[in-house]
């Protein structure tokens, strides 16, 4: 017995120590990306861990709810083998088609509900370069080529007088970043599940000349965020990127539900590269608005249209425009917003379209940047009336 207490002991010491010695080192951010990823069963990041982040409540209006009007047999509207099979493998929650303003197919998967809030992820970078469009409709910024700099006099790197909020839009800024979603020592990871974001983004220097080349990577725009953040500081207006969105974004497209955007810490920064969380139809709407050339269900302009146009059109890569992900599947175009796990809006413009799918998983087989997943999701999605 006193054996076996005594080994209890020193394994509980030892475990002491380890974490103590993480917790003090550069890596502290992987105790919390243990607890939120194999302590809960999971392998990596999923769209139902922002529930475990600090988070910022973005309220939607009670008097100003637009619920987007859906046929009878929408919930009961069959889905073909083939996207039947794609949803299932990928691990679905949610997948909504509206055509002509109408829902017309709405099914949920895997305990997911109507009222579900999912993560975004990356769709959040869309959302994000939206949000400094509309701060620069108010004249909060002053363009799309202002220097970053200006904002964040604290970027480093050969290039870091240079770079420009459209840079950080399109991908073309220039970091130091490797967007690797395999490693736990990776920035991508350290940035995720850091209690600091900023510090983590403080070590990111800009060492190639922006604006030439396409590179995909989740720090152009947590900077962007930072920019919109110091921005509506020198307002005294709003307290938060969260406030600026729920007043200009969330509220004026008429939110069924609240959201939330996750945070690095307790009342912290919010990480605006991911993490919008959210639930299928309020998604939906964000697609409506693209779709509608920025305007809301009332006809209220809320992203000008010119920089929509713009903005769905291709930049450094024939894939990514500033923001927005640009594919093709069956000679259809589409403009769509994409996270990590498979999260997606697409506009399907000829066809009157928003087609949205949440879930956790992806499927990458063929037709690199554009997955499989997606095409698959936008050819059977438009067939169905």
């Amino acid at each position: 017995m006193m054996k076996k207490n005594k080994t209890l002991l020193i394994a509980i010491i030892s475990l002491v120590i380890i974490s103590a010695i993480i917790y003090l080192s550069p890596y502290r951010y992987l105790v919390k990306g243990i607890r939120l990823t194999y302590l809960k069963g999971e392998k990596s990041a999923n769209y139902l861990d922002w529930k475990d982040f600090d988070l910022r409540k973005m309220e939607n209006n009670p008097d100003k709810i637009f619920i987007i009007p859906s046929k009878l047999y929408a919930k009961t509207n069959g889905l073909d083998k083939k996207l039947l099979d794609m949803l299932t493998k990928t691990n679905s929650g949610s997948y909504i088609v509206v055509k002509n303003d109408t829902i017309v197919s709405e099914h949920y998967f895997n305990g997911i509900t109507d009222s579900s809030q999912t993560n975004s992820f990356s769709m959040a970078k869309t959302i994000t370069t939206l949000l400094v469009q509309k701060a620069i409709q108010d004249k909060i910024i002053a363009s799309w080529d202002d220097k970053v700099i200006d904002y964040l006099p604290w970027l480093t790197g050969e290039f870091a007088k240079d770079v420009t909020l459209r840079h950080l839009s399109t991908m073309t800024a220039g970091l130091v970043w490797n967007e690797s979603y395999v490693s736990p020592f990776g920035v991508t990871a350290k940035a995720y599940y850091s209690n600091d974001v900023e510090a983590v983004m403080k070590q990111v220097a800009v060492t190639k000349k922006p604006g030439e080349n396409f590179q995909y990577q989740s720090g152009a725009t947590q900077l962007l965020g930072f920019v919109l953040k110091k921005a509506l500081d020198k307002t005294g207006k709003y307290k938060s990127v969260s406030e600026f969105a729920q007043v200009n974004l969330w509220n004026k497209i008429g939110a069924e539900y609240p959201a939330f955007w996750s945070l690095d810490a307790d009342n912290g920064k919010e990480l605006t590269y991911c993490c919008f969380d959210a639930t299928a139809r309020d998604f939906a709407k964000l697609g409506q608005l693209v779709l509608h050339h920025g305007k809301s269900a009332w006809g209220e302009s809320i992203i000008d249209s010119a920089f929509l146009e713009m903005a769905q059109q291709p930049y450094k890569s024939a894939n990514y425009g500033h923001s927005f992900w640009i594919g093709e599947v069956d000679g259809i175009k589409f403009p769509y917003f994409q996270g990590l796990k498979g999260q997606y809006i697409a506009i399907v413009k000829n066809e009157n379209a928003v087609i949205l799918r949440t879930g956790n998983g992806i499927d990458k087989s063929h037709g690199m940047p554009v997955f499989d997943c997606i095409k698959t999701y936008v050819s059977e999605g438009v067939k169905l009336k």
